[in-house]
């Protein structure tokens, strides 16, 4: 059973650490890559979908994958990319998504659509079993919750406050994206513990990602891999495996 000491803050990754992967991948993934195109011709005149669009098409200008440039000739492009339609934007969106890449622009894009399938009830969150009672014990005893997942803030606060045991976003106090950093980058984390106002030493991160966990501990935080059965990496390398946070224990 891990006893760590001297952790006050605890960080949280969500996919294959608090909520299945599959759950990402299998049902929130195809649901938003299906509405794109019609959310962004539905959602065009929307200010903040038109800003969403200048940043894709921004990354798509700089873009250098062979698929990117490739996509671009077939569209005709000899323009800028910031000048071509939602359409074709989408196309490129859609690209990225096949590809996982982790444009903070199609985040974000992400998260609208999928506010809209939360507030239907076409989506609900899974969690795994042991979460929600290890994350309401943590909470009690006054260790300060927070989360850092490569999907936006809004798409990481709907998913928590729609899950099967309800809305848990009480139980967070701070909230981190890609905006602050690569998540294979120690000075995120530094960045992290910094906003947080306490040192990387006060900090425990939980991650289902070795590469994360090297960059966490890189900056001084306390790490332990989340080893859960449907994961698809489980390599932990040096770091202690943790598969049910039943067993978690947080010792001032």
């Amino acid at each position: 059973m891990p006893r760590i000491h001297g952790i006050s803050h605890l960080l949280l990754d969500i996919e294959g650490t608090t909520c299945p992967v599959s759950f990402v991948s299998q049902t929130l993934f195809p649901y938003a890559a299906e509405r794109l195109g019609t959310f962004l011709e539905q959602r065009a005149a929307d200010p903040e979908v038109q800003r969403l669009l200048r940043e894709a098409g921004a990354a798509w200008d700089d873009d250098q994958d062979p698929a990117a440039r490739q996509l671009w000739s077939q569209l005709g492009g000899q323009a800028s990319a910031l000048a071509q339609p939602a359409a074709a934007i989408a196309r490129y969106l859609q690209l990225l998504i096949t590809q996982d890449r982790k444009l903070t622009a199609l985040k974000d894009l992400q998260g609208l659509i999928w506010a809209a399938g939360y507030d239907h009830g076409e989506l609900v969150a899974p969690l795994f079993a042991d979460v929600v009672p290890a994350l309401k014990r943590w909470h009690a005893k006054g260790v300060v919750l927070a989360v850092y997942s490569s999907g936006s803030v809004p798409a990481q606060q709907l998913l928590y406050g729609h899950t099967r045991d309800g809305d848990l976003r009480t139980l967070f106090q701070h909230w981190f994206d890609t905006r602050t950093g690569p998540k294979q980058v120690a000075a995120s984390y530094a960045a992290i513990a910094s906003s947080m106002g306490v040192s990387p030493g006060q900090v425990l991160f939980l991650s289902d990602s070795r590469s994360e966990c090297e960059a966490a501990h890189g900056a001084g935080m306390a790490v332990l891999f989340s080893d859960r059965a449907d994961n698809p990496h489980r390599d932990s390398g040096p770091f202690e495996k943790i598969g049910d946070y039943g067993d978690l224990q947080l010792e001032p």
